[in-house]
């Protein structure tokens, strides 16, 4: 138990003004090196803690701190750990799932919120914040009519601050565009990046799904889409650098997924990967355990792993260590390697989710676009 907690309930009880002074004085949840103490204050049948860490119980029970209507409960995480979590509050019948009231620090994805838990020695990188001394690209918006897809396409650009028409920009394409824009800050990110010269100046793709659970799971339609129509459409609105060491395409999650698949269903059009997280789930012997919206996705990476040809020059992967798919992402790393490829794989104390995500972007951008600053250090 947390010291402080500890010496508060000493006596063996502690009176309300007792409690609201500890809590006021204190930030929760409580670190001390590697053990993370969470608090719940209020009346409930049982509390549990709800994070999603891959090998560790997915409920761990809060302790009632003697008669009060204090709870508390204590894990152990390895410095620089991020996790997100909630807390489960059951009351006779009932069970909700809330957020620390005692800790604003929140994270966004497309479900919602969860609380945020930065450990011992973890800070949230400053280029993921906004500089008010950064120049600030723009927005555009254009709409691809697609044959393959038998539809209207849209996709947001991003354009460089002091953009050109007459000069050439390097490009990226970015699955869940919208989503690593509002939940990852990647506007951000990249302004700060260019303004620091830690990349060049270029153009974003961001593209979006509405059936990406479909399209995103090694759909053959989109990896076309991607080459054979949003590129060519990309090249004749924009100045474009046309040579693959300048084109590249990113994704999280199935996200990743469509990017590696896309490549490989394309080879030689995409020099630059960045794979964050990827779901390359795959069966060696039997059948998979991830579900039937896996059945393509195992398909292709079984087909993948036996014939990967090379789908890129340069790959820069990253997964956090708290993640079911951690195994996958290793298991990957060799096959890329064997077939020549220049990869920088980082694992993160995170789990799958946008932050940590975001937290890897200016080492995976830098990598695969090094700017004029990291071209003077080399």
């Amino acid at each position: 138990m947390n010291p402080g907690l500890r010496k508060l309930f000493r006596d063996g009880t502690a009176d309300a003004s007792a409690i609201d002074t500890f809590i006021s004085e204190n930030q929760f949840p409580l670190v001390d090196g590697r053990d993370i103490t969470f608090v719940w204050r209020g009346e409930a049948t049982n509390v549990y803690l709800r994070c999603w860490i891959s090998g560790l119980d997915t409920a761990q029970p809060f302790q009632r701190l003697s008669e009060s209507d204090l709870w508390a409960v204590t894990i152990e995480l390895p410095p620089e750990s991020r996790i997100e979590y909630k807390f489960e509050v059951v009351s006779g019948d009932t069970r909700q799932l809330v957020l620390d009231p005692l800790n604003e620090v929140r994270a966004h994805d497309p479900f919602g919120a969860n609380s945020v838990c930065q450990g011992a020695g973890y800070r949230r990188p400053g280029w993921t914040l906004e500089d008010p001394l950064a120049r600030s690209g723009t927005l555009k918006t254009m709409r691809i009519r697609s044959r393959v897809f038998g539809d209207t396409r849209t996709t947001r650009v991003y354009l460089p601050a002091r953009f050109r028409e007459n000069a050439r920009y390097p490009l990226l394409v970015v699955h869940d565009g919208d989503d690593y824009l509002k939940f990852a800050q990647l506007k951000t990110v990249l302004d700060n990046l260019i303004t620091g010269l830690e990349i060049p100046s270029m153009v974003v793709a961001l593209t979006q799904s509405d059936d990406r659970l479909s399209e995103y799971a090694a759909d053959k339609r989109h990896a076309d889409y991607l080459v054979e129509e949003l590129l060519p459409g990309l090249s004749k609105r924009f100045p474009l650098i046309d040579d693959p060491a300048a084109r590249g395409v990113m994704g999280a999650s199935f996200g990743g997924v469509a990017t590696l698949h896309a490549a490989w269903r394309h080879p030689g059009v995409f020099g630059n990967l960045l794979l964050q997280s990827g779901s390359y789930a795959f069966s060696d012997l039997g059948r998979h355990q991830r579900g039937p919206v896996f059945d393509p996705v195992v398909e292709f990476m079984n087909r993948f792993r036996e014939a990967p040809g090379k789908p890129a020059e340069r790959v820069y992967m990253s997964c956090g260590i708290y993640e079911s798919l951690i195994y996958e992402n290793r298991s990957l790393l060799p096959k890329l390697q064997a077939q020549g490829i220049d990869v920088l794989y980082e694992e993160a104390r995170d789990a799958h989710n946008w932050e940590n995500w975001r937290d890897r972007l200016r080492n995976g951008l830098s990598w695969l676009y090094p700017g004029p600053v990291w071209m003077v250090y080399e």
